[in-house]
């Protein structure tokens, strides 16, 4: 078997093909594109001998990764912080890092990740691509905010945005170019609403036919669309063979920092999906009132104190979902508070 390294940048794909014995067999670059992969596979045949390959993960890794295995290779996906922690390097390169990708590939110590199949990534990108335009219309409404700030204008509505706060903003009479700013920035807002909408309509019809999704229904705070976002993330909970493990790759957990007796706890890796971390805190803000979590969000709240309270508490919370969360789908059972004997009286 032969063993290749893979270093992806824009423009092109740098290699280096190992032998068993771990020498050298040939090194060079080819596009990353489609006809560029086909024609490194089909140079690479005549070698005859089957080829696992290691690549990082970046954007665009996992298109080289399918062509790739269509072609008949075996490829991996490395985490590139773990494969930095492994090999260390004084100096840096594409091609020292496609020699150390081969070399961990002949090693077998490619340190792989999960990769969802093509189900799992295009319910991921549905719900990635609503987040991604509500934070455009967060930031629109932000502006218009600032813009209000910046002439002194009271904002005495709760929803700045519904029909009072039109008629405020219509009537304000701001020079210009502020004026035709927030003008613009409304006409974006309704466009965004609409788009955003749509997307919310079909998640809702998808999320019927999801298997997590009744069970995550059932816990307080989550409703069909957040739910669909959290079972898209996820994707199969059987790769977390503990709830802490879930935990940590939602990227909720502290950094550990250990040295001797030295125990120190600093801020969260906020590693893992961002947007499965974004959608257990969003639960976790509606869940704080709920019976089965109020008072441990309080105790924990005045514990901390009054400046930081609230935040950890809510973290503290988002930690706490995703384990009832792992406990929830590997049972198949729905959500219950401690001590109660019929599920379904959450």
């Amino acid at each position: 078997m032969l063993y290749a390294g893979l270093d992806l940048s824009r423009k092109r794909l740098d290699f280096h093909l190992l032998d068993a014995e771990g020498e050298t067999v040939e090194v060079g670059a080819a596009p990353p594109d489609a006809d560029g992969l086909r024609r490194l596979s089909e140079r690479l045949e005549c070698q005859g001998e089957p080829i696992r390959a290691a690549i990082e993960s970046m954007n665009g890794a996992r298109f080289v990764h399918d062509r790739l295995e269509l072609a008949g290779w075996q490829v991996e996906i490395a985490d590139a912080q773990k494969v930095k922690g492994l090999a260390p390097l004084a100096c840096k390169t594409d091609r020292i890092d496609a020699r150390v990708l081969a070399e961990l590939a002949r090693r077998d110590l490619v340190p792989a990740i999960w990769l969802p199949d093509p189900r799992v990534r295009a319910e991921r990108e549905r719900a990635r691509w609503r987040l991604h335009l509500v934070r455009h219309r967060s930031s629109l409404k932000q502006r218009v905010h600032a813009v209000l700030l910046t002439h002194g204008q009271p904002c005495p509505l709760s929803d700045l945005f519904g029909l009072r706060g039109r008629q405020l903003l219509a009537g304000l009479g701001l020079p210009e170019p502020w004026q035709g700013t927030i003008e613009a920035s409304l006409r974006l807002i309704d466009d965004l609403d609409r788009e955003i909408s749509e997307c919310e309509r079909e998640l809702r019809q998808l999320s019927a036919d999801h298997r997590y999704v009744p069970l995550l229904l059932t816990v307080p705070g989550i409703g069909r669309v957040l739910a669909y976002t959290i079972a898209a993330e996820i994707g199969d909970i059987g790769r977390f063979p503990t709830p802490r493990k879930l935990a940590g790759y939602s990227g909720l957990c502290p950094r550990v920092y250990q040295s001797g007796e030295r125990d120190l706890r600093g801020p969260l890796s906020k590693q893992g999906p961002r947007y499965l971390r974004w959608a257990l805190v969003e639960a976790a803000t509606h869940a704080c009132t709920a019976p089965a979590y109020r008072d441990r969000y309080q105790q924990t709240k005045t514990r901390i104190g009054k400046q930081r309270g609230a935040k950890i508490a809510q973290i503290d919370l988002a930690r706490r979902l995703s384990e009832t969360i792992w406990h929830m789908l590997t049972r198949e059972e729905p959500f219950a508070p401690k001590g109660a004997t019929d599920p379904l009286a959450a």
